[in-house]
């Protein structure tokens, strides 16, 4: 495929503005923006009437590559990633091992080299166990150091139930401190008060009840005032309440804030009535909520005091989902239908186009200080998404691309399509149809 193409015609949705613009792709980079550029003998893409956007760089994935691979992989789930528009992902430190030092944390990003579709950046897990390590390295270049998944593998790894944990990261630990809030002693309680009116039977509906709004405010008021007791960068991960969204500033710039969170996609799709049609299938850790809890983290995204959207896709096998309440993984695949979902707000007039483009692809590479992504600007990364706001698909087991094989949106019928995504200049998907020759790259940070 050729180094360089024109995209012609396109709507450019970037940095607050649409603009009907042609771009040159050049050795991977975006060379140049005009209203009309020609060259003979260049490859070029009639988008007339789509939009182009940012390639979206999502903040939390789990694609269980290493070690947990017969449900999902970094080949596989990039795929899926860059058939939604996704052209980078941050990923958990949760596979097997558990990514616990700086040489697990190389072996990862070893994989990702041989495998990944899309750009790829990879978080050093900490919990109580490895933190004298953590504090004793230099956390600068690492996009940030998280809890998030550890508590799978063992009871107390949840740094928002441990405070004074929590003061010895916030106080010796340079980089960006991101964490699953909630309390696990409140939870607890509230699993063994449901297990004693339904035994192992619980039924679905309870799980917001269990992982229920206290547990999760009072975690989060508590972090955020640790924090802000050692002037430290702490970022909360899926918010899943209204009530939570009060504790978060929207006065400052994200450059200048120390306290951030986001918004996973399903906590904005889905509420709790949706348990009795989908069961299991929407079970996630934060549980999906009210719609109050819904309107507020929407409203919240608004108005600025949610930074980022993230899907923490988490895909396991339907066997290991369709179990009584106690023993069905956590955690759905989403990463596909991420993009389809947001622009689903803009067509109800929810949510413009710029402010999608600002929290999924602008402002992860600012609260992340990702190096040349993010946004469309000259001299910066090829990493973009073209869509067809005007055509319709519905979700369906043919198209759906995660290993796992299954999607709890299956048989909902979107308003727009991804149509191109490339990837450093490299055009990975087109029209359905993949270009694998080329792999994606390491995210790196600004220093």
């Amino acid at each position: 495929m050729s180094d360089r193409m024109i995209i012609q015609q396109c709507f450019i949705v970037n940095e607050g503005k649409i603009e009907k613009k042609d771009v040159l792709i050049e050795h991977g980079k975006i060379a140049q923006i005009d209203d009309s550029i020609t060259l003979a003998g260049v490859q070029t893409i009639d988008a007339t009437g789509k939009y182009l956007l940012p390639g979206i760089i999502d903040g939390q994935v789990h694609f269980r590559d290493p070690g947990l691979t017969h449900k999902a992989d970094i080949s596989s789930e990039s795929k899926a990633a860059v058939a939604g528009g996704v052209t980078s992902f941050i990923d958990m430190p949760n596979t097997v091992p558990n990514v616990l030092s700086l040489e697990i944390l190389e072996e990862k990003y070893a994989i990702a080299a041989q495998k990944s579709l899309a750009n790829y950046a990879f978080l050093l897990g900490v919990n109580g166990e490895n933190l004298d390590y953590v504090c004793g390295i230099d956390t600068s270049k690492l996009l940030a150091v998280t809890d998030d998944g550890l508590y799978f593998t063992k009871k107390g790894n949840l740094l928002a139930d441990n405070p004074e944990t929590l003061e010895r990261l916030f106080s010796g630990c340079d980089a960006i401190i991101a964490i699953h809030s909630e309390k696990e002693a409140i939870i607890e309680a509230n699993e063994e008060a449901f297990r004693a009116k339904y035994g192992e039977n619980v039924p679905i509906s309870c799980h917001p009840q269990i992982r229920n709004e206290q547990a999760c405010y009072e975690a989060t008021e508590q972090a955020i005032k640790l924090a802000e007791k050692y002037n430290a960068r702490l970022h909360i991960l899926h918010l899943s309440t209204a009530a939570e969204t009060s504790l978060f500033r929207n006065d400052i710039p994200l450059n200048e804030k120390r306290i951030t969170t986001e918004v996973s996609v399903h906590h904005l799709w889905f509420t709790d009535q949706d348990y009795e049609k989908l069961g299991v299938k929407i079970k996630w850790n934060p549980a999906i909520k009210t719609q109050k809890d819904k309107d507020g983290l929407l409203q919240a995204l608004i108005d600025d005091r949610i930074d980022i959207i993230t899907t923490d896709h988490a895909p396991h096998l339907m066997e290991e989902k369709n179990k009584p309440y106690f023993q069905s993984m956590s955690g759905a695949p989403i990463i596909q239908h991420s993009l389809n979902i947001m622009i689903e707000f803009y067509k109800k007039g929810q949510l413009s186009l710029e402010k999608i483009v600002e929290k999924m692809c602008h402002n992860p590479a600012i609260l992340y200080q990702i190096s040349k992504r993010g946004f469309i600007r000259e001299g910066y990364f090829a990493d973009l998404t073209l869509v067809d706001l005007d055509q319709s698909w519905t979700v369906a087991q043919d198209n759906i691309l995660f290993k796992c094989g299954w999607s709890p949106l299956e048989g909902t019928t979107f308003g727009s399509k991804v149509t191109h995504t490339w990837v450093n200049g490299n055009l990975v998907f087109e029209n359905d149809q993949f270009h694998s020759e080329h792999k994606g790259m390491a995210l790196e940070k600004i220093v």
